[in-house]
């Protein structure tokens, strides 16, 4: 028993940005009147939360959550690797510290206190997971438990939020008389909600509600929820179960991760747990427990972590590859997948009438829509909360590239139709998600450096150049700006294709050009 409640020595990350500093404790007035050696650290200083969250999820993947799959892979130098069977499939081995998605995931959801959707079959740790997270926020297990959302048919507005009080009923004169006794679990930092796709599609509205806009609302009285990691479960991730989810329900979750299978391997430690008759959610050490302040704090904290201009750049010429559709409308701001979408037209029917465009090399032609804003916002705030888990001092590739699949496994759909799937090489990526937006992330990644924009982003200087003001600027210096602008549009007009990120440049200096022209009728109407 006591084993299972071994934390790792810090620092669990040797050579990170900040390994093995300790931060200031908190001020404590009763500090003020307690002896020398009278608890917490003997010289006064707490171990850092990021370093809390490391032992935090050693702890849960050493001793908690069976799952030996190191899927988030980085390397600090060459990563042997092995192609084994027929189809030589290749083991990577890899040699920098590398992590269980099921276990990190849902972690950093409890970091930044998004939404998280985990699927898989019965029985591989996805409620348990998600109870293991309530544990860490301070809960005591039988709170956690009691607490959890169980999707079933039957599951009513009321079941879920709230009922009127019945004295009330009976004696209000109006709605607002009525006072309404609130679900407990509506005020915890920590939310399950399992077997999501059981509810009730009325009753998803009402969740719906309380995910995004962080309010209850029945009988016109209105609760307040707290600000909460959310962990929702199903056993599969296409949207089916006793009820079909609702889209906009489905688009509030920030990330997917799978509860992936059960090595036989580690059988012996189910026995070691029948026998001794453990549940790991029941010993988790108070070391790794974080208090409502830690937990407000670490979130701040990976909010702060810069992310760089070049990385930024990355993800935007990513982010550009998808919306496009040339096809779907006559004015120049309409040719996108979402207007064909609007009009109950299938995208990849107005992609095939398309010419000029290698659907092979185009990565926009293997996905049916685009990135909302915010698909975009939960990557950057993944992206920072597993650099600032990795102790790096600002968001690197590497990071990004990790999250990826995880924040867009649910958010880009595939054309399953698009020529690129039929390469057998390729073919895996019908199926295999996450491999299939790392695989469009890289691709992404060489055609940025294969057209160097690094050294040569006219469009991207031209914007810099807006972005410092407009204090001093005469007419002229107007003036030659806005030919520059249409000279970058003719020379961009003479290329016979059109992708998606010169798509979005083109949007992007058109917008320019009429800030301009307004800067510049302002510039002459004034006195």
């Amino acid at each position: 028993m006591d084993s299972y409640q071994h934390v790792s020595q810090a620092p669990t990350l040797p050579g990170g940005a900040h390994a093995g500093a300790a931060e200031p404790a908190e001020f404590d007035v009763a500090a003020l009147y307690s002896g020398p050696v009278s608890g917490g650290e003997a010289d006064g200083r707490a171990l850092p939360l990021d370093e809390k969250l490391r032992q935090a999820y050693f702890w849960i993947v050493n001793h908690a959550i069976i799952s030996p799959h190191y899927d988030v892979e980085f390397a600090e130098g060459p990563s042997p690797s092995v192609s084994l069977g027929d189809s030589k499939a290749r083991l990577t081995l890899p040699s920098g510290q590398s992590y269980s998605s099921f276990v990190l995931i849902p972690l950093l959801t409890f970091a930044v206190r998004r939404r998280c959707l985990l699927v898989g079959g019965p029985g591989r740790g996805k409620t348990a997971s998600a109870v293991l997270m309530g544990v860490l926020a301070g809960y005591p297990l039988r709170e956690v438990r009691r607490a959890m959302q169980h999707g079933h048919p039957q599951l009513t507005i009321a079941d879920l939020l709230g009922t009127p009080l019945p004295a009330d009923l009976i004696k209000a004169e109006r709605i607002g008389d009525i006072d309404i006794a609130w679900r407990s679990w509506l005020s915890m930092r920590v939310k399950i909600i399992d077997e999501y796709n059981r509810i009730p599609t009325r009753t998803q509205s009402a969740l719906l509600t309380l995910m995004s806009d962080g309010y209850a609302e029945v009988f016109d009285q209105v609760y307040e929820a707290a600000d909460s990691a959310w962990y929702l479960t199903a056993n599969d991730d296409a949207g089916g179960g006793t009820y079909q989810v609702i889209e906009a329900l489905r688009d509030r979750i920030d990330v997917v991760v799978h509860a992936l299978q059960f090595n036989s391997r580690f059988l012996g430690e189910l026995v070691t747990r029948i026998e001794q008759r453990l549940r790991p959610e029941e010993v988790v050490p108070p070391e790794i427990v974080f208090s409502e302040a830690e937990h407000e704090r670490v979130s701040a904290e990976i909010l702060r972590v810069p992310l760089p201009a070049p990385v930024l750049r990355r993800l935007e010429f990513f982010s550009a590859q998808f919306e496009l559709l040339e096809q779907a409308g006559e004015q120049f701001e309409y040719r996108t997948k979402d207007t064909a979408k609007l009009a109950g037209v299938d995208p990849h029917l107005l992609a095939a009438t398309e010419t000029g465009r290698d659907r092979l090399a185009d990565l926009g032609s293997q996905t049916l829509n685009g990135l909302s804003v915010r698909a975009l916002q939960s990557t950057i705030a993944y992206a920072k909360a597993l650099a600032y888990f990795r102790d790096r001092e600002e968001v690197g590739l590497d990071d990004l590239r990790a999250v990826l699949p995880f924040v867009l496994h649910d958010k880009l759909v595939p054309d399953d139709n698009s020529p690129a799937f039929e390469d057998p090489s390729h073919r895996p990526y019908r199926t295999d998600r996450v491999s299939w937006i790392r695989h469009l992330f890289d691709r992404a990644c060489a055609e940025y450096d294969r057209i160097d924009l690094d050294a040569d982003d006219p469009v991207g200087a031209m914007l810099a150049e807006f972005d410092r003001g407009l204090d001093g600027v005469g007419e002229s210096e107007v003036t030659a700006r806005l030919s520059r602008i249409e000279g970058l549009l003719t020379d961009s007009s003479r290329s016979r294709k059109l992708y998606g990120h010169t798509y979005d440049d083109a949007l992007a200096l058109k917008y320019l050009h009429q800030r301009y022209v307004n800067y510049r009728s302002w510039l002459r109407w004034r006195p």
